[in-house]
């Protein structure tokens, strides 16, 4: 069977290239004024095609500022798009501008860029934060782990969320992403149908938080992933 994981993971690779590259980057370009709904309704289909499903558990906050999610590749992306509603400004690396399609779509869609080489760009980011909420009225999504991850065990979170939440006083929501992997493994290439699982968990106010409340959320999102996967027997 291993033969039509890797079939469907191509197809879900070339469903995602063309949906993007054919239909979302000209969509946006010319309809500028709703490019946060076309992005979710073609994330939707997107996600469709592949034999997805998305599910939520818990409330997403209209309140916080910040979500910290765990990453394990592009389906976390196009699932949490099509789960939601809301117009958030996704921080993606510097280097992900440069690409062929998907920089494009990070341009036009005016998501924040990410130079992890400096110090400039720890405060390049911290002012675009700041924009997103002030200006932009947008939320802002960040995988505060940096890379896909290939296993169960969180990666160490980057200090750069951290300081951005402090900095700003912000109200960050930790979001526990399941199942995305299993409908597209960018490490060995495999896909299947099935459903990503969102779970919200409570908003932290950074503002009134302890000192150590980025290394409690740390340990309570890998509590959480341990929990659903001895639990579900789901993997992140």
């Amino acid at each position: 069977m291993k033969i039509f994981a890797k079939i469907r993971f191509y197809w879900g690779a070339a469903v995602i290239s063309f949906i993007t590259g054919a239909l979302m980057i000209p969509a946006i370009y010319f309809f500028p004024k709703y490019k946060g709904a076309i992005m979710h309704k073609l994330n939707a289909v997107s996600l469709f095609l592949m034999g997805g499903k998305v599910v939520q558990e818990g409330e997403m906050d209209p309140d916080a500022d910040l979500f910290l999610m765990n990453h394990q590749g592009i389906i976390d992306i196009v699932a949490m798009e099509a789960l939601q509603d809301r117009h958030l400004r996704w921080v993606a690396k510097k280097e992900l501008f440069d690409a062929t399609w998907f920089g494009h779509l990070l341009r036009n869609g005016d998501m924040i860029s990410l130079d992890r080489s400096s110090r400039a760009g720890l405060v390049k980011l911290l002012k675009d934060v700041k924009e997103s909420l002030e200006s932009k009225h947008r939320q802002v999504a960040i995988f505060p782990e940096g890379t896909r991850a290939k296993g169960q065990t969180l990666l160490p979170f980057k200090q750069g969320s951290k300081m951005i939440a402090q900095k700003l006083g912000l109200k960050v929501q930790p979001v526990i992403i399941t199942g995305s992997k299993w409908i597209l493994n960018e490490h060995d290439k495999t896909g299947h149908s099935g459903t990503v699982h969102y779970k919200f968990l409570p908003t932290i106010d950074v503002k009134h938080a302890p000192d150590d409340w980025f290394e409690q959320l740390h340990g309570n999102m890998q509590k959480e992933i341990d929990t659903i996967e001895a639990r579900e027997h789901r993997q992140r």
